[in-house]
């Protein structure tokens, strides 16, 4: 366990090259400032998916260097197999997301990332942000089948208990 500027670690992110971590609950913007303040004071390279229109001067720069990759999600541009490629490609590459894919409250999460870390045999390690207890929950890595259902109850089995900075929104 550790302590980070009035936030508790819990477990620990394997030391693997490669891997998908879905972050939940997302219910605030503070979400993402949580995350890169664990990932700059840990030292960690992590890299997060993020909406095209935020990669715009002046903040375009800083984001790239956070790690960001810019995404449309506008239509379906073959996002699962242009990621499974990047995987592929890059020696390390440790991606950060949010598997409801939105603040808003939504009744299904997306699936993608679990067929993108299945079709590219990575791993998945399940991170929950907890603002009622400021406690940040770190999962044992999780090999996806070809049950995709069964991997996204296992994560929000994870997720669950942990109360995001909107809890209606959940």
């Amino acid at each position: 366990m550790t302590a980070l500027g009035g936030w508790t670690i819990q477990g620990s992110l394997p030391d693997i090259p490669k891997a998908i971590i879905p972050v939940a609950p997302h219910t605030s913007n503070w979400d993402f400032f949580v995350g890169v303040f664990v990932k700059l004071a840990l030292g960690l390279r992590l890299s997060f998916l993020g909406k095209y229109s935020i990669f715009v001067f002046p903040v375009r720069g800083i984001l790239l260097w956070l790690g960001g990759i810019p995404i449309r999600r506008d239509s379906a541009h073959g996002m699962v197999a242009q990621m499974v490629d990047e995987f592929h490609r890059r020696d390390q590459l440790v991606l950060c997301l949010a598997p409801e894919g939105t603040r808003s409250k939504v009744t299904e999460w997306r699936k993608g990332f679990l067929h993108i870390a299945r079709d590219a045999h990575i791993p998945v390690v399940p991170v929950s942000f907890c603002f009622k207890t400021r406690t940040i929950n770190i999962s044992e890595p999780m090999t996806v089948t070809d049950d995709i259902d069964g991997a996204l109850d296992r994560i929000k089995a994870f997720t669950g208990k942990a109360v995001g900075k909107h809890p209606e929104l959940q």
